[in-house]
Formats: structure tokens, sequence, C-alpha cells
């Protein structure tokens, strides 16, 4: 039976290998990785009213770039922090974190770097790897080709939740730096870097000093739930919202009431060199910039302006980060509004 699936391209072989080294880089303390389903003991005692709040994501085509590059230890960082972060945007606490990863043909060192950084994202999060999905499926994938997606669940007080519904004009909006192009508008980059200008992830170009644009192009997602969480418990974020695809303009007004707009201050924050040279290599307009990446801001939050100053100081503790970049206003036209300091 083995030798009939091999000969139709699977290996069952190399997936007990898979699971043997991922129960050994999860622990031996955790039964859950090769059972039929993941176990997570829930504890409540703190919650009057809990809620579950749960996001399920992928890495998109970022991962033509891993491939590319023959680089994959930090894609599994990039699915989880895809999740969580929406979880975190919502005034959630991570609990635990399942994975699916799909390929062509199974490789086990691969596999386990993909693992490994999901692992990572995981501690990132404080949260738990309790089990995944592993599928070989040649013909619908290239050998050398996987999709990973991720299924992420956290837990808050119901009054606890992040809504949105409380914020007000004059509220103050404080911006998280982002590590990079995070996960999102991959596929206008490839397009821009790989086509349009014939580049390749071993080019090095003078605006992206250092590092190959493989590098710059793999740098993983920024997880902010370490950040987030001391504010959530004191209750003073009224509004979050994760910078992912569509930018500031899809992104931003998710967490805003319908007659409210974000007035953004141009020149508040620092755009990272990796922005302005998809804008350049690109010859993209300033506005469709902001409504595509993250321009150097990965989430959003919408403070009281008398708690602003404190919620500041709290995330710049270590190093800065944390930039005031708007306010909110009564709307007149458009949700977003980009506004040049003066």
């Amino acid at each position: 039976m083995t030798d009939a699936y091999q000969k139709a391209g699977v290996d069952v072989t190399a997936g007990y290998e898979v699971v043997a080294r991922i129960q050994k880089k999860v622990g031996a303390d955790n039964h859950n990785i090769g059972s039929f389903g993941g176990q997570y003991a829930l504890e409540m005692a703190q919650c009057q009213k809990p809620v579950l709040v749960s996001s399920t994501d992928g890495v998109g085509t970022k991962l033509m770039v891993a491939f590319a590059a023959d680089q994959h230890a930090t894609i599994g960082i990039d699915c989880v922090a895809m999740c969580v972060n929406d979880i975190v945007a919502q005034g959630a606490q991570p609990l635990y974190f399942l994975d699916y990863l799909a390929t062509g043909k199974t490789d086990p060192d691969k596999i386990e770097d993909i693992v490994a950084g999901v692992l990572e994202g995981c501690k990132q999060a404080n949260m738990a790897l309790i089990g995944g999905e592993t599928a070989e499926m040649p013909g619908m994938y290239a050998a050398k080709h996987y999709d990973v997606a991720g299924f992420a669940v956290g837990i808050a007080e119901q009054d606890a939740l992040v809504t949105g519904e409380t914020i007000q004009a004059g509220d103050v909006l404080i911006g998280l730096a982002s590590s990079g192009i995070h996960s999102n508008g991959y596929s206008l980059v490839r397009k821009i870097f790989f086509e349009q200008n014939n580049l390749t992830v071993a080019s090095q170009l003078p605006e992206l000093p250092g590092k190959t644009l493989g590098d710059w192009l793999l740098t993983p997602t920024k997880i902010y739930v370490e950040d987030l969480q001391p504010l959530l418990q004191q209750r003073v974020i009224k509004g979050a919202a994760h910078i992912t695809g569509g930018g500031f303009i899809e992104n931003v007004p998710r967490m805003l009431p319908t007659d409210l707009a974000a007035h953004l201050t141009l020149g508040s924050w620092p755009i990272l060199p990796i922005f302005k040279a998809l804008q350049q290599y690109g010859q993209l307009a300033e506005m469709e910039m902001y409504n595509i990446f993250n321009m150097g801001i990965g989430m959003v939050l919408a403070v009281a302006p008398e708690a602003a100053p404190a919620v500041l100081a709290q995330l710049n503790a270590k190093q800065e980060q944390a930039y005031q970049i708007g306010t909110v206003q009564k709307r007149q036209q458009a949700a977003v509004e980009l506004v040049t300091a003066k």
C-alpha cells in the first residue's frame, strides 16, 4: 500500500518523519500533535462573560519570494501574525493556534523550518500550538511549492472587547511601527521588482542597504500582542485597526463609527526604505501607496486625548516604535484624510 501511494507521488514515511520532528520541537508534554484533534484546557474563572474571538489567514504570494530565495524560516511567523494581530485588535488574548500546510512534495527539512517559524510566532504571541495538518498534494502543487494557513482563537471579557463604538471626534490616533511590508501586497511587489525591473531576490539595491532584496521582502510580520496586552488590561484602547491588505484607506475606517473620519498627518512617522523603493521603482502615486501598503505602521490605535501621552510613553519605554499619527474628526467626505504637517 505504501509503495503504491509513493508511486502516486505521496511519501507517507516523509509525513511520519515530519510529525515526529514537530512533536520534538513542540515538546514532549504536548500530546496533541499527531492526535485527531487539538485540545486546550480553557480557564474561564476570571471571565464573567467570555467571548471567543477567532481568525484565519495565510501568507499570500509572499510565499513566492520564499520559494525564489529558498528561505522558509520566517514564513510561519507571518502566518501566526496575520491571525493573532486581527485577534488582539479586537481586544482578545490569544489562546491557541493550528496550522495547515499543503505541499507538492513533503520535504521534512523545509517543513521543519516552516513549523519552527510557527512556533516562534506562537511564542511571541504567548499562545499554544495545539495541532495542524500537513497535506502532500502532487498535481495540485509543484514539488517545491506549498501553501500555509493558520487558525487562531483568543478570549476576551464581553465588555472589554474593542469595538470602536466609543470613539469620538478629538480622539488621538497612535500608530505602531511595522517591521516592513508584512504579508500584504506581494503580487504588486513581485510585479514591480521582478517583472518590471528584472531584479531578483539576490539583487542589492542602493536604496535598500545591508541586505539582499529577498531578505528585505522576507522580513517577518511584526506581532503586536506583547505591546497591546497591557493597554487592553488598562482598557485605554477605544479602537484598533490592523493595517493589512487595503492599507490605511480600507482598514482604519473599519474601527470608526460611520460619522467619523481619520485625519492622518503625513510625516508624523518614518517611512521605511522598502516603501520608498517600491514607490520609486513602481512609479506609484502617494495615495495609491497608502491604499495598498502599511507604509511603516502595522497597527493604529484610537485613544482619548488625555490618555495619549501615557500610552505613547508605555509603548516607547524600550525603544521608539509608536507615534501620534493623527486625530479623529467629524466626517466631511472621505473616511481617511491624509493631511500634510504644517
